[in-house]
């Protein structure tokens, strides 16, 4: 069986509903820290804001970092290290400083 191909529009649509879906999972998913997702997946909620800023400048858009972050934790980034950041284990922070994070 071969993939189904969609037209660029389509595609576009399913991307944008996979994004909101990782977003929601991500703000749902609070005991989940940003070093235990960079260790395992190679990137974080920080990653995906940036990436976010960065879509918005390829379209010629001005988006603040402290913007981008509060569209993917739902909160500013401020509120939301008080409310969920705790500190990194040992563990985490060692396996994070060896993959030159």
């Amino acid at each position: 069986m071969s993939k189904p191909t969609f037209d660029p529009a389509t595609t576009e649509r399913l991307e944008a509903a996979a994004f909101r879906a990782l977003v929601k999972h991500l703000r749902e998913r609070t005991d989940v820290q940003n070093i235990e997702l960079m260790n395992l997946a190679g990137f974080c909620r920080n990653c995906l804001s940036r990436w976010y800023r960065e879509a918005a400048e390829g379209l010629g858009l001005t988006l603040a970092d402290a913007d981008a972050r509060e569209i993917v934790y739902g909160m500013p980034y401020k509120e939301w290290q008080a409310k969920y950041h705790k500190p990194a284990a040992d563990e985490a922070a060692q396996k994070f400083k060896s993959t030159g994070h």
